[in-house]
């Protein structure tokens, strides 16, 4: 059985890192939220979640060592995060996990996570 403590054992590091690719080239041309995004650190931005991803699906620990402790909702606080972005991020994102071909089973675990965390970044009363 997949956990998210075993998800980088079962999808690959590689295959964590070609979904942050296939999300990275999605949200660059998007208009809800790429603009969130800083245009002069795209490989930055995407190097530090899949660093974020590979740790917390029990890969090499690269995010801590080179960033500490996540504070997610903390580094987030600079940017308008409603519904509408949340929703966004996480269809680009499901939308990447079907290019690259998670399977379903890593899926299952996935979904729930992220829709949790995006949820934990939104910061603006709707």
């Amino acid at each position: 059985m997949i956990s998210l403590e075993t998800l980088c054992q079962h999808v690959g590091e590689a295959q964590l890192r070609a979904l942050v690719a296939a999300f990275y080239r999605r949200v660059k041309t998007d208009e809800l939220i790429g603009s969130m995004y800083p245009p002069d650190d795209w490989e930055g931005s995407e190097k530090r979640l899949a660093d974020f991803l590979v740790y917390r699906f029990g890969g090499p620990q690269t995010y801590l060592e080179e960033r500490g402790h996540p504070r997610l909702r903390g580094r987030h606080m600079p940017f308008s995060i409603g519904l509408a972005e949340r929703d966004q991020w996480l269809t680009l994102m499901g939308e990447s996990m079907r290019e690259i071909g998670i399977t379903q089973e890593a899926a299952e675990v996935m979904i729930p996570f992220f829709a949790q965390v995006a949820d934990m970044m939104r910061n603006r009363a709707e």
